[in-house]
């Protein structure tokens, strides 16, 4: 099921968060996010509307729209990816939201191809300021 988080889902969202953006984005250095855990718990995921995948027992997935319009993060648990929950998720933000756009690197190949099958086209690529790598701006729109 999907809901929208509480306080209470917080410390399982950032274990998803740090274990899998880690996994994903392995072409930069663990310190890089782990340097970021801070500024990911205490200011992103409380400007954004964050809604989990919880099917009753644990939290296995999680997206975060900020400003109504921009996917922050879309994250699941490692030991259920593959199972379709991103997808859900994602499909759940797209029925909700309007106009949706992200920043994917462009080296998280994975990534980028499940965007693009769900709708998303890159519409800019650039470097991400703060890590220094080649990223893409995708967009959906109905």
């Amino acid at each position: 099921m999907i809901r929208k988080s509480n306080d209470k889902d917080i410390s399982k969202i950032m274990e998803i968060w740090e274990e899998s953006t880690i996994k994903a984005h392995d072409f930069i250095s663990k310190e890089y996010w782990k340097n970021n855990y801070n500024t990911v718990k205490s200011e992103y995921i409380p400007i954004s509307d964050t809604f989990v995948y919880d099917d009753g027992e644990k939290i296995k997935g999680f997206i975060s729209i900020i400003e109504k319009s921009f996917i922050g993060a879309l994250f699941i648990n490692s030991n259920y990816q593959s199972l379709g929950i991103g997808s859900k998720l994602l499909d759940y933000a797209t029925k909700e939201y309007k106009n949706l756009n992200l920043a994917v690197y462009k080296d998280n190949k994975k990534a980028v191809v499940f965007y693009n099958k769900k709708g998303f086209n890159i519409i800019k690529e650039q470097i991400n300021e703060d890590s220094g790598f080649k990223e893409y701006i995708m967009e959906y729109s109905k």
